[in-house]
């Protein structure tokens, strides 16, 4: 896996651990050493629905079927999809040359002849540079943008919030709209400086095409899906790592903007900003995140970005988590987090658009052996419409994830 989300992995298992961030199967080939790694992960996961009320616009808590029937049951992936990874290190003419191309399959989604469900393609990128001056990257990786906000969030070894619907999504939602906007894996060119005593800032231009379901309804009726965006996505992210004795973190600050145009009636600019901290004491961990955005929508980016008429609605969220490793190497954890969206100057409140999606976790995650991981979850997810209707599920899950 990508090394960012090895040590964000490790992190959620065990406090500044290297459980999961150990290399996987290291293959030296002459000048190049070669790595094969990922994980495999399944839960079982039980829902309850308390609620029918549409909600479609944005609302991510689940609701009863047509026939009345609350229970949502299925075996899924987690927020981290099973994952097989290859990258390929070497250094030549005084520079590092990595490359990693990794693909994503998923246990969900039965079919008569069995998984129809494709295999996600989440990275494939080159990366080429040296400590002095600093790294480029060039193709797929994870958006740099709210990166640190999912890499943080300790359901990454875990569920979250499920997807909306029966059973069959490729991965579950963690805590994707309740509490941060989707990183999402996004073809890049991206700069990062060299480590300068902790710090380091990475900036890049990203492939400005999302793939939104639904960028809001523009006209009556007609919910607009397509954008079409005539510059490049501006991404980028600023951390600060420091470490003392037992004491450690991580504070960061990024943005992001783009050019957007749904209808060739309409362009506009969206913008979002985020602010981060990771802290970690002993066998104790904080997480704190908040972003704001303007025309960026809520859960993935530009999702119900637009009211009718194509007025820009403004969101803002994030998420508080804190953590405790127990003596038996077991990490406890709580964190709540809420995404809001707000109407636009002189929109009309209807009720089944979102209003805020809201998320309480508790989970345990205990590593059974050095690469075995048993994790237990509670959530519960409660949706506002923009007329205070509710919706709430809740959901326990349990399950196993196995690095390599």
């Amino acid at each position: 896996m990508n090394k960012n989300i090895k040590l964000a992995v490790a992190g959620a298992v065990l406090a500044m651990s290297a459980t999961a961030a150990n290399a996987g199967i290291v293959i030296p080939a002459g000048e190049w050493t070669l790595d094969i790694n990922g994980n495999v992960n399944a839960f079982a996961i039980m829902g309850s629905a308390k609620d029918s009320n549409d909600i479609s616009g944005g609302g991510l808590a689940l609701t009863k079927d047509g026939a009345g029937e609350k229970n949502n049951y299925s075996i899924n992936t987690g927020l981290l999809p099973s994952w097989l990874g290859f990258t390929g290190k070497t250094r030549q003419n005084d520079v590092d040359v990595e490359f990693t191309i990794s693909f994503q399959p998923n246990v969900s989604d039965n079919a008569a002849a069995g998984d129809d469900k494709t295999p996600l393609n989440r990275q494939s990128y080159v990366s080429f540079g040296d400590k002095s001056w600093g790294s480029i990257k060039l193709g797929k990786d994870i958006g740099i943008f709210a990166s640190n906000a999912i890499l943080n969030d300790m359901t990454l070894l875990g569920v979250g919030a499920q997807a909306i619907g029966r059973s069959g999504h490729s991965t579950t939602l963690g805590g994707i709209g309740t509490g941060y906007i989707y990183a999402a894996w996004k073809g890049q060119v991206a700069y990062t400086t060299p480590n300068f005593n902790g710090f380091q800032a990475t900036v890049g231009i990203t492939n400005p095409n999302q793939g939104v379901a639904d960028i809001g309804v523009l006209t009556a009726g007609t919910a607009v899906s397509t954008l079409n965006q005539d510059r490049f996505g501006i991404e980028g992210q600023a951390n600060y790592s420091f470490a003392q004795d037992n004491f450690s973190g991580k504070i960061w600050v990024g943005g992001a903007s783009y050019k957007v145009k749904p209808l060739t009636t309409l362009e506009y600019s969206a913008s979002v900003a985020d602010i981060g901290a990771n802290l970690n004491a002993g066998s104790a961990g904080l997480t704190a995140y908040y972003y704001k955005g303007e025309g960026v929508g809520t859960t993935t980016m530009f999702n119900q970005a637009l009211s009718v008429g194509g007025a820009k609605r403004d969101s803002d969220g994030g998420y508080v988590q804190a953590t405790y490793v127990l003596p038996t190497k077991t990490k406890v954890g709580l964190a709540y987090g809420i995404s809001k969206l707000d109407l636009a100057a002189g929109e009309t409140a209807v009720s089944t658009t979102v209003k805020e999606n809201e998320r309480i976790t508790l989970g345990a995650y205990h590593p059974l052996t050095k690469h075995l991981n048993l994790v237990a979850e509670y959530n519960k997810i409660e949706s506002i419409s923009q007329t205070n209707l509710k919706n709430t599920s809740d959901s326990v899950s349990l399950g196993g994830i196995l690095f390599f």
